[in-house]
């Protein structure tokens, strides 16, 4: 605007107001001489002539300052209407070069005035609250957004039923609990529970996550909270929700050196607001995390957090229903059941399957299909069970026959185990950091284990490495990972479950964590010949399960062949190809046996007692 503005005068002062002919002053002088001049105007300050002729020509000159005194009187004799003007200044015009930088002086200080009272103006408020407020004019998720969980919603509904009709608590004299706070593995929904709350609620909703308390300055968070809960009680009834709470709601005075004095002061806060001496009635407080064990105990009794609601991995019932939520809205063909993409997929949960249907997605795109078919949930299922497959990865042949009868071997002992999970498949294309995988698919959701169930699962670890053992006479590297999750486990069995005899129903499992405040130097809680103990049942356990499936797969030896033949042959074959090929070594075993008995007896050849019989099927997958 200002630019345009002196634009504007600019051109005022540059551009010329007079308009005609515009002749040089000699043939102006030769005019007036000639008695062609009627009448015209000089001006004593810019020396410039207007003149117009007899026949009405307009002609414009430039004549010399001051006007010389013989071309006065020429002028004044020849043109009787001649007048010389002397036009005033303007006023404004001739301030503005000395207003110009003037004003431009003024426009930056007003620029830096304004730039530091933002400052100041951010600095004054670091004290308040982050909290976005969502209120009934802003509706988003409702309970019906989310699927399966119904014990959980329960429970959720107390709270905005007493927020939507308080009378009803009153009449009876209950209160309602101070804060819920949602326990739950990450992924599993507290947040689009919350959310769900603030949809249903029809009262003010104030999230704010965990890390928003935290500043460089002392005294910050504290000051937040109380702006938290001050804005809470204006606004009569509402709900504050504060995800990731143990990110400021862990134990005070924990860790090495003392605790953070910063978040502490935070929780003071927040416990003071909560249960403190000024009441906080109609604010219900929700809270969030995966880490329970963590928080501070004065967090989470009665008064407080008084109510714990356990967001759990969702069941069968509850996968169903949430895959059907991300399947709306997409393209699915008629053989995707997603009954049995339930039953497959135990142990994930909601934003794992999320993520699932999207990668199922992708793979449809990716082949130039329209429809999302049960083919391609199956490779997104392998995608995020066993990871992306290395198919360009360049092993040798020595390589991919060791790699064949290292999955065949934890195959063979997954398939005939008698409480081991099912088996699903077995590749030996890299995906992710493994050479090969063998994968198991439960077929319930298991809440407890039985000490036959982890044995069996011991023996399977052990599968890959016996496997080379028995074949080439040798191990490699390649069953480090399985020692690695075989001795945690075994280790589990001795230490926590107590399954082990020598040692009886005690437990030594509780390692304190230093962040929590514990002694450092006291790393364990029993005696050098208790942990000696300890070393060795675990060693025991450990050989056992080794030396059952040594036995194992010496039985199956002829199956384990004809499975690293498959897999060599295919890369990949199925659970059931596997079964079937156990039970062709079966039939072929069987049927050696009987030949080796006749020819002892005299009955037959000692033809046919080596290798397969004739009628034995070619193993296929």
């Amino acid at each position: 605007m200002i630019g345009a503005v002196i634009a504007v005068f600019m051109a005022t002062t540059m551009l010329p107001d007079e308009s005609g002919n515009e002749i040089s002053y000699p043939d102006f002088l030769e005019r007036v001489t000639e008695g062609r001049i009627a009448q015209g105007t000089y001006n004593n300050n810019s020396g410039s002539i207007k003149a117009t002729a007899l026949d009405g020509t307009e002609y414009v000159s430039n004549g010399p300052l001051p006007l010389p005194d013989a071309d006065t009187a020429l002028i004044n004799q020849h043109v009787p209407e001649f007048r010389y003007d002397t036009p005033q200044t303007n006023f404004f015009l001739s301030i503005v070069p000395l207003l110009l930088p003037i004003g431009l002086l003024i426009l930056f200080f007003w620029w830096m005035q304004r730039r530091a009272q933002g400052q100041m103006g951010s600095i004054m408020s670091i004290g308040r609250s982050r909290a976005k407020t969502y209120t009934t004019e802003r509706p988003g998720t409702t309970f019906d957004d989310v699927a399966g969980y119904e014990g959980v919603k329960q429970e959720i509904t107390e709270i905005v039923d007493f927020l939507k009709m308080p009378e009803r608590f009153a009449e009876i004299g209950a209160r309602v609990p101070k804060g819920v706070l949602l326990v739950g593995p990450p992924g599993t929904g507290k947040t689009l529970i919350a959310k769900a709350v603030a949809g249903e609620a029809g009262v003010p909703f104030l999230s704010v996550t965990g890390s928003d308390f935290m500043e460089m300055f002392v005294g910050v968070g504290a000051s937040r909270v109380r702006d938290l809960f001050e804005s809470a009680r204006k606004m009569g009834k509402a709900i504050i929700f504060i995800d990731e709470v143990d990110s400021i709601g862990r134990k005070r005075g924990a860790g090495l050196g003392g605790g953070h004095d910063e978040r502490e002061q935070t929780l003071n806060q927040m416990l003071s607001e909560m249960d403190g001496f000024e009441g906080s009635e109609g604010i219900v407080m929700m809270a969030a995390t995966n880490r329970p064990d963590i928080l501070d105990p004065a967090l989470l009794r009665p008064g407080r957090f008084d109510r714990q609601v356990v967001v759990p991995l969702p069941e069968l019932s509850d996968r169903h229903a949430i895959l059907e939520v991300h399947v709306k809205g997409k393209r699915t063909a008629e053989d995707l059941d997603l009954n049995v993409v339930a039953r497959g997929t135990p142990g994930m949960s909601g934003a794992d399957l999320a993520n699932l249907i999207n990668e199922a997605a992708l793979y449809a795109v990716r082949d130039g299909e329209e429809e999302i078919a049960a083919r391609h949930v199956e490779q997104a299922r392998d995608r995020v069970l066993m990871g992306q497959k290395r198919e360009s990865l360049a092993l040798s042949d020595d390589e991919k026959e060791a790699i064949a009868y290292h999955e065949a071997g934890h195959a063979v002992c997954a398939a005939v185990l008698p409480t081991a999970d099912p088996l699903h498949k077995v590749t030996i294309i890299p995906s992710g950091m493994a050479l090969g995988v063998t994968m198991q698919l439960p077929e319930e959701d298991r809440h407890i284990y039985r000490s036959d169930y982890i044995l069996d699962r011991l023996v399977v670890m052990f599968g890959g490495r016996i496997a080379e053992d028995l074949v080439f006479g040798i191990v490699s590297t390649g069953a480090a990972d399985d020692l690695m999750r075989a001795t945690a486990l075994a280790k589990s069995m001795v230490r926590e479950w107590g399954m082990s005899d020598k040692l009886g129903p005690m437990a030594w499992g509780s390692q304190n964590q230093v962040f929590l405040g514990e002694d450092l130097m006291q790393t364990r809680d029993y005696s050098d010949d208790t942990a000696r103990v300890i070393d060795e049942e675990i060693e025991r356990i450990l050989r056992e399960q080794q030396d059952r499936c040594r036995s194992t797969l010496t039985e199956y030896r002829h199956g384990l062949d004809l499975v690293a033949r498959a897999l060599l042959e295919h890369e990949t074959i199925s659970g059931e190809e596997v079964e079937r090929l156990i039970a062709v070594s079966r039939q072929g075993s069987a049927l050696g046996e009987a030949a080796a008995l006749k020819a002892d007896n005299g009955q037959g050849s000692s033809e046919g007692t080596t290798g397969s019989p004739a009628g034995v099927p070619t193993p296929t997958a």
